[in-house]
């Protein structure tokens, strides 16, 4: 009876009649596993666009990558938009934050060791124009982890050279837009302009929601207060060598294992550099860049494991 007491009082306190939802009991079915987490959903959203066998291993690997970035958002979300929590709180949070990060990073080994050569780079072919490039939750998490200055291309970095006042002043200059350009033209290509067309606005509201509450500026007041723990710093620096060092450098070695055998450099399906845009010393991408020693910022992305 008591628990009939405060299932009345919940919903009679929301202006609800507690009869009705005690009676919605009695009608509702059993709750399955297969329901709740939509398996059959699920397991009917990959649609290969060939009958080589290992293009769905390609398609099911970039879903669950998706998904991860997608629990990685969740928690970015909720440690930048909660008002003085606890440390232990804040540790939690960056601890699942890293740990996504470096299963993403180890599920790599699906793409690199799961596909047959022959057939992925037959099956590939009829993926053009897209590219994992066009990824936004990838884009999401770099927006809200570090400020603007931090994802322009390197000959944009130069301090003065841009106002910071509005993306717009700044997002054709963003590292990544470089990947997509045809180098004969000077123009966007058909992947980056379809990127444009789909995500632009998105990415232009999400610069301008983290204006100045990014994960660097959390980390940052936190810094400067004392109030960063040895826990909190360990993660970020993880976060930030793990996303911006570790996982492009298995994604380069994958990509030349498929992509650069016996001397011949094969184009991918978004016509991207893709050398340059993955190779992490080329752009120097460093989330938190005051949390690094001179040493370790000059060697970024040349380190087969983080150091100190």
């Amino acid at each position: 009876m008591e628990i009939i007491s405060e299932i009345q009082k919940k919903y009679s306190s929301q202006g609800h009649d507690p009869e009705v939802f005690l009676k919605g009991l009695l009608v509702s079915r059993p709750l399955t596993y297969w329901d709740y987490i939509q398996v059959d959903t699920l397991l009917s959203l990959q649609h290969p666009r060939t009958d080589y066998p290992d293009e769905k291993v390609f398609i099911v690997y970039h879903q669950v990558v998706e998904l991860f970035l997608n629990l990685l958002l969740h928690e970015l979300q909720q440690l930048l938009g909660t008002n003085n929590p606890s440390d232990s709180w804040c540790e939690d949070k960056l601890n699942r934050i890293t740990n996504y990060a470096e299963i993403l990073n180890t599920t790599f080994q699906v793409m690199n060791e799961g596909l047959d050569y022959e057939q992925y780079n037959s099956f590939r072919l009829a993926l053009a124009p897209a590219s994992g490039f066009q990824s936004v939750q990838y884009r999401l998490v770099e927006i809200m982890c570090t400020p603007p200055e931090q994802l322009l291309h390197r000959k944009w970095r130069e301090p003065g050279e841009l106002k910071w006042d509005d993306p717009m002043e700044f997002y054709d200059k963003l590292y990544w837009r470089e990947a997509g350009i045809n180098p004969a033209n000077g123009l966007p290509g058909m992947m980056l302009k379809a990127f444009d067309e789909r995500y632009k606005e998105l990415l232009i509201e999400t610069f301008r929601r983290y204006k100045g509450r990014t994960l660097y500026h959390w980390a940052l007041e936190r810094q400067s207060q004392g109030r960063l723990t040895k826990k909190q710093l360990e993660s970020l620096r993880r976060l930030d060598h793990v996303y911006n060092v570790e996982w492009p450098l298995t994604h380069l070695r994958t990509a030349e294992r498929y992509l650069a055998v016996g001397g011949v450099v094969k184009q991918s399906t978004g016509a991207s550099h893709w050398r340059e845009y993955l190779h992490p010393a080329h752009q120097k991408r460093i989330f938190f860049p005051f949390l690094w020693s001179e040493e370790e910022l000059a060697s970024w992305g040349q380190l087969s494991e983080m150091t100190g």
